[in-house]
């Protein structure tokens, strides 16, 4: 073990052995690909690096030296296809293990990855290759995502090499077989810190997605992430639950991860399925573990206690804020204390639950020191504790490594939300007297009634406590005497029948759980949310609709 993070950081800790400070140190040309990954398989070219499966009874196990070795030939392939540095290339390679020879492969020459979502429509990809100025297209062949490529090829000339993972397919080059042939070996290509090296499309729950760019030293960001707040450790097996198209992905499946020189799970799964992945738990040895939310949920409906968990040591959860009904039902389930964390697309892991903490049920926890975390009213001025504010992060000391660039080549969006050295996250939150965060929304989806300021987040955790609520959206809703009513859009667990008995019940036991004034005058009950193809809801289609 070479505890190789510790070249890329100093760490402050106090009496408690809290860690206070952190600042990423790296070089002028650092390269997580060359500086990290090959260097592990330098010194332990065994160590294993990641344990992939799949849904047909396939299974590999990758060493850091084949990580290295497979991620040199990528890059040599892609240098004798006519790929070069500053490229865009997409990647949309679902759980594939190729996703990881190509995006490293793209990290040594110097490409700009572009890692997209299977879920994409032919619009989305058009928009996608013209924004970003697409060259190339890596392209798995499982699914319909071929076809709605080959469709949007028709209106985007940029794209001019074209790739497939898995089957041949004619008119395209196929990576499995020819990047076998290049060289393992590889001379390193020049590359700076501040190099771009990621650009991720948001989730798009207000409007177009919009381009973060991260440069060369996001990765380092990500320490934090894995040893701090997963609780990532050397001899591990972590799993996070994410597709490669997005952004949590790197969180939990890449570089923090491999900067604690961890093993990473990764099952390519075609749909999340909690009885099949639930025994892959004991059968892989997983011992620490990361989702959203929503498979929680799913887990706990499954009745965790018919699986053995008995190996995962630590869990942590991510996404959407938690509510304490699934803390506590996970708890009880498992003996685990979920261990809530808040970012963004555009940054790392900024409030957090740190390992050896008790978290607060329900709470985001505290802020990493890796940002300098405010709440601020609408003046920019620190707000009290116990009042809400928006989460904003002051940078006058400089870009924090782990935080995005900007919007690529929108100038007036990046400063639109940063702008005098303070970057607006735009979401909404309350700081109690310990320091910890409580979510409460976003800025656009606070609710404004008869004079008092409403968070939805709390309103939804408590009709969540409700067992016979699969899901709830509370927006607002337009009147002519209070400004906005609160309105609770619900989807019923299984046998469950909507009726207006049901809506009052509910009224009624949000009055009792919380503020009257707070509790739902509106509710309707439909069968399914309207979602991003992250899977986030799209509060703003229901406040659209109920205009």
């Amino acid at each position: 073990m070479l505890n190789i993070y510790k070249r890329f950081c100093k760490e402050a800790f106090n009496e408690a052995g809290e860690l206070v400070g952190f600042e990423p140190v790296y070089g002028e040309n650092f390269n997580f690909a060359y500086d990290v990954v090959d260097e592990i398989a330098k010194a332990e070219p065994d160590r294993r690096a990641m344990v992939w499966c799949n849904s047909e009874g396939e299974e590999h196990t990758f060493t850091f030296g084949d990580i290295s070795r497979y991620s040199n030939m990528a890059a040599n392939y892609f240098l004798s296809i006519g790929i070069k540095k500053g490229d865009s290339v997409m990647l949309i390679l679902k759980r594939h293990y190729q996703f990881w020879f190509a995006i490293l492969g793209l990290h040594k020459i110097g490409a700009l990855g572009i890692p997209a979502t299977n879920m994409l429509k032919k619009k989305d990809i058009v928009f996608r290759f013209e924004a970003a100025h697409v060259k190339a297209i890596i392209c798995t062949t499982d699914g319909d995502i071929l076809n709605e490529v080959e469709e949007a090829l028709h209106e985007t000339p940029s794209v001019k090499i074209k790739i497939t993972v898995k089957e041949k397919v004619d008119g395209w080059l196929h990576f499995d077989e020819e990047f076998k042939k290049c060289s393992d070996k590889i001379e390193r290509q020049e590359t700076k810190a501040t190099d771009p090296l990621l650009l991720y499309f948001t989730s798009g729950t207000t409007g177009m997605p919009k381009m973060v760019w991260e440069d060369h030293t996001y990765p380092l960001g990500h320490i934090i992430t894995a040893k701090y707040w997963q609780n990532v450790v050397p001899d591990g097996l972590h799993l996070t639950l994410s597709d490669t198209g997005w952004m949590k992905s790197v969180w939990g499946k890449l570089y923090g991860q491999w900067l604690m020189e961890a093993g990473i799970f990764v099952c390519d799964f075609e749909r999340f399925t909690p009885s099949e992945l639930l025994p892959l738990f004991a059968k892989y040895k997983i011992t620490t573990f990361c989702a959203p939310p929503t498979m929680f949920r799913f887990f706990i409906k499954e009745d965790l206690k018919k699986y053995d968990l008995s190996g995962l040591t630590y869990a942590c959860i991510a996404g959407e804020a938690l509510n304490p009904e699934l803390y506590n039902q996970f708890l009880s389930a498992t003996g685990l204390k979920l261990m809530e964390g808040f970012g963004q697309s555009e940054t790392t892991v900024v409030l957090y639950n740190p390992v050896g903490t008790t978290p607060k049920p329900g709470s985001m926890g505290k802020p990493s020191p890796a940002y300098d975390v405010d709440l601020v009213d609408a003046d920019g001025k620190t707000v009290p504790a116990g009042t809400v504010g928006e989460i904003v992060i002051h940078t006058k000391r400089g870009k924090p490594a782990g935080m995005f660039n900007g919007y690529y080549e929108d100038d007036d969006r990046t400063k639109s939300v940063w702008y005098d050295d303070v970057y607006h996250t735009g979401d909404t939150a309350w700081r109690d007297e310990d320091g910890y965060f409580w979510y409460v929304g976003r800025t656009d989806d606070i609710i404004k009634s008869s004079g008092y300021r409403i968070g939805p987040f709390e309103i939804e955790s408590v009709i969540m406590e409700l067992p016979y609520v699969l899901e709830c959206a509370v927006t607002g809703v337009p009147d002519p005497v209070r400004g906005q009513l609160v309105k609770a859009t619900i989807v019923l667990a299984k046998n469950n029948e909507k009726s207006e008995e049901l809506k009052k019940e509910i009224q009624e036991y949000v009055k009792k759980q919380t503020a009257p004034y707070k509790y739902p005058r509106v509710i309707e009950f439909i069968d399914e949310m309207p979602k991003t193809i992250s899977g986030k809801i799209r509060r703003v289609e229901i406040r659209e609709n109920s205009k």
